[in-house]
């Protein structure tokens, strides 16, 4: 087999796991839950304190647009700061690997012999790699910053944001479409109902346990939902 037949196989092999989705996937989960959590809670809350649509219509939009701003700005602010420490790390490590290449050499080979190398082994592997690249070598063994772990700020804002988005919309037209004889109930229903398939579908892109994931978010769902509709309830005036 030749060397560029064993890359490809090589990669395909790896685009059979999930970590490489970890990045996007957790800030999209993230967005679509609290989008269809926060946005639904408001509208719970407000329902249970109105005898008419547009207060419930008012409040859901006002929720829906400034939760999806918020989640962007958020997880933009978040990210940036994580990536901060990154690179800050990465260019302390190339001035350590400028000053003291010996030293750094021999903590390098400490951590392959650490992993299960022998002790000659690992420096040679050490040494190797640090004649090919030690920055990357360092960056990725001593640091534990890979491609795939590595933080994108705008990545995250985006799928954030619009994840968010398009999560509330779903309480939204719930408001929009259903009769508001008994809002709180059917939004609460379907609220569960949109959860419960956000869980399936998260569970199923990153290879995880599907009745787990619904369980988990329909639980703390419910009780998010519950106490916002006991404050409309106990707070709420007809509007």
């Amino acid at each position: 087999m030749s060397s560029k037949e064993t890359y490809k196989h090589l990669n395909e092999y790896l685009d059979n796991h999930y970590i490489h989705k970890s990045n996007w996937l957790r800030a999209a989960v993230l967005g679509a839950n609290d989008g269809i959590l926060s946005t639904a809670s408001i509208a719970i809350g407000v329902a249970a304190a109105s005898s008419t649509r547009e207060p419930i219509i008012l409040a859901t939009l006002a929720g829906l647009v400034a939760g999806a701003l918020s989640m962007a700005a958020g997880e933009y602010v978040s990210v940036s700061s994580q990536t901060d420490l990154e690179t800050a790390d990465i260019n302390r490590e190339r001035e350590e690997l400028l000053e003291m290449p010996e030293l750094e050499l021999k903590r390098l080979a400490q951590i392959y012999e650490q992993r299960g190398l022998k002790k000659e082994t690992a420096l040679q592997v050490a040494i190797e790699m640090t004649e090919h690249d030690a920055l990357s070598a360092h960056v990725r063994d001593e640091l534990g910053i890979n491609e795939i772990s590595k933080a994108n700020p705008i990545q995250a804002a985006i799928a954030s944001g619009a994840s968010f988005t398009v999560g509330g919309i779903l309480p939204l037209l719930v408001v929009l479409l259903l009769p508001l004889q008994n809002m709180e109930y059917l939004l609460y229903s379907t609220t569960i109902l949109f959860l419960a398939t956000l869980g399936a579908v998260a569970a199923k892109t990153g290879g995880a346990k599907v009745g787990k994931a619904i369980l988990r978010i329909t639980f703390w769902g419910t009780i998010a939902m519950g106490l916002t509709a006991l404050v409309g309830y106990l707070f709420g005036v007809n509007i």
